[in-house]
């Protein structure tokens, strides 16, 4: 009975409750912007830079064998020749 006694006048004195651990603040939303894939700069065949989001493939040509095409990218086409 004396246990619960002192616990009970422990509590009671002021400054001795435990306060929650303070929050940590919530992120916030990403913008948009950062929110999309991130994608790397080439160099296209026509000498124009693209920003392309996917990998960089080898195609075959007939006229000239082997190439490399950017896929993904900015702009009306999908798949951009790259400049060696």
């Amino acid at each position: 009975m004396k246990i619960a006694a002192t616990l009970a006048l422990f509590f009671s004195l002021p400054g001795i409750h435990f306060a929650p651990a303070p929050r940590s603040p919530e992120p916030a939303a990403k913008p948009i912007a950062q929110s999309t894939a991130h994608g790397v700069w080439y160099l296209a065949e026509s000498g124009h830079a693209v920003y392309c989001f996917g990998p960089v493939v080898t195609m075959p040509d007939v006229q000239s064998g082997l190439h490399h095409v950017a896929t993904f990218c900015r702009g009306d086409r999908p798949m951009v020749p790259l400049k060696d």
